[in-house]
């Protein structure tokens, strides 16, 4: 496991530092962001990629799942929150009411290294509609599942699994034996393997949803990696990111932002 998964501090300060410079300017290119506009997170973590967007003048909610990530995000952002700007919740997207519960619908809905854990993502996409305003956008940023480390690998305790490519494309007994003989616990990376979507199926999704991509943009090295690791974000070659499944297995990272149709 890399140091910057275990400083929680640390890494909010990468998600925000990278939404600033890469996802926001991806987002203004099709859609300006303009103060007051709502947005909501779902898988907000700490709250690093929602603090981009509420320092830009939206205000932001976030939704998430793990309570202690929550607490997180709640200490770390409790200026923003007394200020009304910034609202954090414990709960399952799918259990959520838009209305009652987040205060209504939003300009723009971000998933930023999240749809690969989600089941059922058609599922998703569909609900997430009824929770946009009319022109509202939804923004997912995720490392397709072939690529060299979609199997979220960097995050074992095993050094040598963390940087080994690919091998999460083994067969799930085999892929399930190797973590269990290096002292891993599976549970989450099985979740992952399960989830982990390619760009093909994830344009299919959009489409069969009833939703067109306004942008994109592929990514050869994600550009999370200049925080991380200090290697200079770059855009998949023009022709590669025309290529169906070759694609998958050399880019790092993808950006979309689609529109309802």
């Amino acid at each position: 496991m890399f140091d910057f998964h275990k400083d929680r501090v640390l890494y909010f300060q990468h998600q925000t530092l990278n939404t600033k410079q890469y996802v926001i300017p991806f987002i203004e290119a099709r859609k300006p962001l303009t103060p007051g506009m709502r947005v909501l997170e779902v898988g907000s973590g700490e709250g690093g990629v929602l603090k981009a967007f509420i320092d830009h003048g939206c205000v932001g909610v976030g939704v998430e799942l793990e309570a202690p990530k929550v607490e997180v995000a709640r200490a770390m952002m409790a200026d923003d929150i007394a200020a009304g700007r910034a609202q954090f919740f414990v709960k399952n997207i799918y259990d959520t009411d838009v209305l009652t519960e987040l205060g209504g619908a939003f300009d723009l809905i971000v998933l930023k290294d999240v749809i690969e854990h989600i089941y059922d993502q058609e599922k998703c996409l569909a609900l997430l509609k009824t929770f946009l305003k009319p022109g509202g956008s939804i923004y997912f940023g995720f490392p397709p599942w072939q690529m060299p480390f979609g199997g979220h690998q960097q995050i074992l305790h095993s050094k040598f699994l963390s940087k080994l490519p690919y091998f999460h494309l083994l067969p799930m007994p085999l892929y399930v034996g190797i973590l269990k003989a290096f002292g891993e616990r599976p549970k989450g990376l099985i979740e992952i393997k399960e989830t982990g979507i390619s760009i093909e199926r994830f344009e299919r999704i959009v489409r069969r949803t009833g939703y067109h991509v306004a942008n994109v943009r592929h990514y050869l090295i994600n550009p999370i990696y200049e925080f991380k690791f200090k290697l200079k974000p770059r855009e998949q070659n023009s022709i590669v990111s025309r290529i169906p499944y070759l694609r998958d297995f050399v880019t790092t990272c993808v950006y979309y932002l689609i529109t309802p149709n």
